[in-house]
This record gives C-alpha cells, structure tokens and sequence, in this order.
C-alpha cells in the first residue's frame, strides 16, 4: 500500500505543478495584454510628415497641437457649405484611406473634417488611455467647430470612431449644441462587450478602453442612425440592434451582403448616406 501512496502524492504533486504553470502562463499573458493592448486594438499606418495626402486644391491639411502630440488634420472646404460632416475613423489606415468619394460631399455641399488619432498617419504620439483619445477628439472639434455656426452638423464614426462620435455627441448634447445628425457606421454597444465575445478568457478589469457607446447613446438627442453590414462578422449587427433598444427613434440600416471592412463601399451606404445628408 505504501507505493500506491507515494504514487498518488506524485501524481497530485505533478498535478499541481502543472497548475502552478498554467496559472503563470495566463498570468503573463494577462499581464502582457494589460500592458500591451494598444498593439491589439489600434493598427495606424505611419506617414511621412512631409507627405501630401491629397492632391485636391480644396482639401486643406493643418496640424492642432495638443498636449504631447501633433495631430495630422483634413478639411473639405468648400465656398459656401450647408454643414459639416465630422467624421472618426477606424482602428486601422490613416486618414488617405478616408479621403476617397468626396465628390459625393461635394455634390451636398457638405465640408467633411477627419483627424488621424496619435500615431497614424502624420500625427506624432502614441495613444496612452481612453480619456486622452476623447480629449483630442474634442480639442480638434473645439477648433473647427466655430466655423460651422448655423449650419448642419453631423458627427460621424465608424467601427472604433463610433464609440468616440456617439461620446462627442453627448458632450454636445449636454451643452445644448445638438447635432443635427449623428451618424454611427459599424458600431459596437461597448468594445468591453466585443472583447467579451472575441476573447472570452480574459478577465473584464484588464481591457482599460472600454468605449461604452450603449452608455452615450443614451444621452444622444436629435436624429440618429445607425449603419450595419448584415455580413459583418468583426461586429456583429447585434451591437446595432443593442444601440437600438437605448435609442428607439434611431434609423437602423443594414446593408445586405455588406460585411465590416467594406460596408463604406456598398452602393447602398453611399445612398442612404446621400438621402440622409440632402434631408438636413
């Protein structure tokens, strides 16, 4: 019988160890995620800062400093605009890969203003925490925002930039400077509840971006819509769906055949886009 037990204690004692290793593996990759996530959830394409974005003559780029960084501005200027489109962009590119279609804001005359986050594109920096990537959303609409006194506005985003826009347009809200549209492309309820389902073993404390765009809908006032590919298998339309339940009166588009990455491509954004801008 003594054999048996000194077996039993090694077994156990194996065991242990290999639950001791286990636990520091998910603890170093807890560890490293914690530290390491801007890698994970931004992917900026750097450009020269003396490279020309665009070579349209009424696009016009500038640099707005804010603290610890130059962010790397565009501006569709036209002579006598009906309003602006203030868009946020994704998590990945830069700000050439937004710079296509403007005709059809031209077409509107509407002014489109875009930024690239820290770190993409021109801009310098490095994005460091939620809060500092909604104060330099809302330095650089602090800036061209005056310009826009009396005319439509529209706060748009897509996919990262929708947690960011639906948050701009609360501020505003609250201050009573409504936009006349907020327009939300790809959203996602919260990227906590993305991260839950595309990475389910990682504790909710660690991700430190939360986005909580459910939360800032909320507050929205005025129109709203949201546009989702019914193919997007990055976010899915249950997002949309969930934005929807804190904004009934929000118009739901999905775009069929649509998926994430191309869903600004589809024939029928650019018309849904055109009929709810020629409607301000």
């Amino acid at each position: 019988m003594k054999p048996k037990r000194e077996g039993n204690l090694v077994y156990a004692l194996f065991s242990l160890g290999v639950l001791a290793a286990a636990a520091a593996v998910y603890s170093a990759a807890i560890g490293y995620l914690w530290v390491r996530q801007e890698r994970l959830l931004f992917e900026p394409v750097p450009l020269d800062p003396n490279e020309k974005l665009v070579d349209d003559e009424d696009v016009h780029e500038r640099w707005i400093d804010v603290p610890g960084a130059r962010l790397s501005c565009a501006q569709l200027k036209l002579p006598n605009p009906r309003g602006v489109m203030f868009f946020l962009h994704g998590n990945s590119g830069n700000l050439r890969d937004c710079l296509v279609d403007l005709d059809a804001f031209r077409e509107l005359n509407f002014d489109v203003v875009m930024f690239d986050y820290r770190g993409y594109g021109k801009s310098s920096g490095r994005i460091e925490s939620e809060q500092q990537l909604r104060r330099d959303v809302r330095h650089v609409w602090d800036h061209y925002g005056p310009q826009y006194e009396g005319k439509r506005i529209v706060i748009a985003g897509q996919s990262l930039g929708t947690g960011l826009a639906a948050g701009l347009g609360a501020e505003l809200c609250a201050e009573g400077r409504e936009p006349d549209l907020t327009l939300l492309v790809s959203p996602y309820s919260s990227m906590r509840a993305l991260a839950d389902e595309l990475y389910p073993w990682v504790p909710k404390g660690v991700l430190r971006y939360p986005l909580h765009t459910v939360e800032h809908a909320s507050r929205l006032k005025g129109p709203v819509m949201l546009i989702h590919g019914d193919q997007d298998d990055l976010i899915g339309i249950h997002h949309s769906h969930a934005l929807k339940g804190v904004m009934p009166d929000a118009a739901l588009h999905l775009l069929e055949g649509a998926g994430h990455g191309d869903v600004h491509k589809h024939p029928s954004y650019r018309t849904t886009l055109a009929g709810a801008l020629g409607a301000l």
